[in-house]
């Protein structure tokens, strides 16, 4: 039943899909070779799609610590710019030997994600403040906070007498993440490497360490945690703190691997897209690779669009559109179990009052 019900959702969703590229007049089936051009077609291409899943990975691991946790944090696209934010100041004003302010520029990204994701853990905590809608609204205030440092002189806006655009000074050359291979052969940036590294650790940490048992007994029965005396305050502050270093990690990595200078559109949606690729994966770390290297393909592929004629904005569409038709399975069946249990209940309730 649950292979039929993800065969007809997924039928279905590449379905509208067509039906959206053919309303822009464009043809689906050159729409479809246009992505694979720019994705799989050669080496260089499969490098690029590894580029862009790589970040959607780690943030993707990092939100599935907090949802073990029972903590369902949607603010990882604030946590990439807030931490972005805090390398570009470590990378452009500390001194030193460029690999050791590349592993600070990182290390400091991931401390502001952390910083940013304890605010909605103290507001959770302390006041009550549910952790959707904080880690939300901390989203825009880190819009602003990142726009506000790159056009300040005395913070981080680029230096010199015309500036064009709000933006930091490029980093250094010898302070950037390395690629491994050359173009136009197979090449891809290191975070590749590291991200399944942390995929495969979140992984085995999750499930088979102490801590991990804890942080998933917290998450499935909250009572019962604090009975075995697991303190959700710190154990559930500390999962959305790892959560939000993560995705801070990842702001550190687009600015030193990727754009080499901060901006405000430095994040390009990552934040909410390694959300999504938790959201398909199911909270599973080793699951997310495959799902984060599709949205990959995706997001590589995607860019090659405009010759056929299709507006870029249609890969996002056809993306939520596929993401709604993976997770309409599992929330059919578990509404229908819901369902099904009420009406136990009352039958049971009937019978007791007969």
């Amino acid at each position: 039943t649950t292979l039929l019900l993800y065969v007809v959702s997924i039928s279905v969703a590449l379905l509208i899909a067509g039906l959206l590229v053919s309303l822009t007049g464009a043809s689906p089936w050159e729409a479809v070779q246009a992505i694979f051009q720019g994705s799989l077609s050669d080496a260089a291409a499969l490098g690029l799609s590894l580029d862009k899943a790589a970040p959607l990975l780690i943030v993707a691991v990092g939100t599935c610590i907090a949802t073990s946790a029972g903590l369902f944090s949607i603010g990882q696209e604030g946590q990439v710019v807030i931490g972005a934010t805090v390398g570009a100041m470590v990378a452009i004003y500390l001194h030193g030997p460029g690999p050791l302010v590349l592993v600070v520029t990182l290390m400091g990204a991931a401390l502001g994600g952390a910083a940013w994701a304890a605010v909605a853990a103290l507001l959770y905590y302390w006041r009550g403040v549910p952790v959707v809608i904080s880690t939300l609204l901390l989203v825009y205030i880190a819009y602003q906070v990142v726009f506000y440092a790159v056009t300040q002189p005395w913070l981080l806006q680029e230096s010199g007498q015309n500036v064009a655009s709000p933006q930091s000074d490029i980093i250094r050359n010898d302070a950037r993440l390395p690629r491994i291979g050359e173009y136009p052969g197979l090449n891809f940036s290191s975070l590749v490497v590291i991200a399944v590294l942390l995929a495969v650790g979140a992984r085995i940490v999750l499930n088979r360490t102490t801590w991990g048992f804890r942080l998933r007994m917290l998450g499935l029965n909250p009572k019962a945690a604090r009975r075995a005396g697991v303190s959700a305050v710190l154990l559930g502050s500390l999962a959305l703190m790892i959560s939000g270093a993560f995705a801070g990690f990842v702001g550190g990595a687009l600015l030193t691997g990727g754009s080499h200078r901060l901006q405000p559109g430095i994040s390009e949606n990552v934040g909410w897209d390694g959300l999504l690729v938790a959201l398909v994966a199911r909270n599973n770390p080793i699951l997310a690779i495959p799902v984060a290297f599709f949205f990959g393909v995706l997001r590589a592929g995607g860019g090659f669009l405009a010759s056929t004629g299709v507006p870029r904005y249609i890969v996002d569409v056809v993306t939520a559109i596929l993401v709604l038709a993976i997770v309409f399975p599992p929330a059919y069946q578990y509404l229908r179990r819901e369902i099904r249990a009420r009406r136990l209940a009352r039958a049971l309730a009937t019978g007791g009052a007969a």
